[in-house]
């Protein structure tokens, strides 16, 4: 929603598709639809992206200058239990949106990929150049997938791709099964929250808009092919086809108890604090190396975890009324 309304806002026309699922809250997702629907340059259809003929007819229509591909079915927790939903959503959408994009001949396809591909990897902060090999969850491995198939299709038939690996994206309008959501709602309300592995974690939180910013920038950075040399594929995040990942994070691991207490402050209320041991697919800390982004597209988040809270706790209490 933000990215579309950041697009509309610059004068492009922007063409949006989901299939309104119920993994979360539908009036939410129906709420941000009725704010972009207020931009006479912004056109919904709905269906799901697994439906290839759907697809097809979408992109014979439209000639699409840029596809930018941020759906997915969410959640590392959901997939330990829903695994058939991350094969349609992540792995057979993804790859008609590959096929669209290859025979209608788009310029860029753009696509969110996630830090959770890192996995089991203890190095830190995070680097694009580190390999990306042990996943923890079906969700992290579907991300990586993704990844390789775009790379497939960057070096078989020359179409230049950009996956960005987003770090624990919190802000207004935000889903409400992530922990922002879930603390605040629970603190407002008086009840208790799950903190996991007994609060011992530290997240790369980044406000939303950071990742527009970055994604926005991204768009029109269109990665070229180059000759083969030696080294051309030693490094993950950059090939002599027109491939390229970048992170797109604050840089600044906040302990996860640290971030509770900010929320505590904005809402004017204390948490009550249920401690758990760590979840399956889990991982103890992330932390993103952006300096690729940065050289490339001259940008990096740095919006302030406290300021991003305060504006989040803002939205929460106008859009629920509390």
């Amino acid at each position: 929603m933000h990215t579309s309304a950041r697009l509309l806002a610059a004068g492009h026309e922007v063409v949006g598709v989901d299939n309104i699922n119920d993994y979360y809250d539908v009036g939410l997702k129906l709420a941000r639809l009725a704010e972009l629907g207020r931009h006479p340059k912004f056109t919904f259809e709905r269906f799901d992206l697994a439906d290839k003929p759907r697809l097809n007819d979408l992109f014979a229509r439209h000639r699409f200058d840029r596809v930018l591909n941020l759906a997915a079915q969410a959640g590392v927790r959901y997939s330990l239990t829903n695994p058939d939903a991350y094969i349609t959503s992540n792995l057979v959408a993804f790859m008609n949106i590959l096929e669209c994009c290859r025979h209608q001949k788009v310029a860029h396809l753009t696509y969110a990929s996630s830090s959770s591909v890192y996995g089991a990897n203890a190095k830190l902060p995070f680097s694009t150049s580190d390999p990306v090999d042990h996943p923890v969850s079906l969700y992290a491995a579907t991300k990586r997938a993704n990844e390789l198939m775009a790379h497939t299709y960057s070096h078989l038939f020359g179409l230049p791709t950009t996956g960005l690996r987003f770090f624990t994206v919190y802000g207004p309008w935000g889903r409400p099964d992530m922990s922002m959501a879930l603390f605040t709602s629970a603190i407002v309300e008086g009840r208790p929250i799950n903190v996991f592995n007994h609060g011992n974690m530290r997240r790369d939180f980044t406000f939303v808009e950071d990742i527009v910013e970055g994604v926005v920038r991204v768009l029109d950075a269109i990665p070229q092919a180059s000759v083969p040399g030696p080294g051309s594929y030693d490094d993950p995040a950059r090939s002599a086809a027109p491939f390229r990942v970048f992170n797109i994070g604050n840089s600044n691991p906040v302990p996860l108890m640290d971030m509770i207490g900010l929320i505590e402050a904005a809402v004017g209320k204390k948490a009550i604090l249920n401690h758990m041991p760590m979840q399956a697919g889990d991982v103890a800390e992330t932390s993103a190396d952006t300096a690729d982004l940065f050289a490339a597209v001259g940008f990096k988040p740095s919006t302030p975890l406290a300021d991003g809270i305060r504006r989040y706790v803002e939205w929460h209490r106008g859009y629920h009324k509390v």
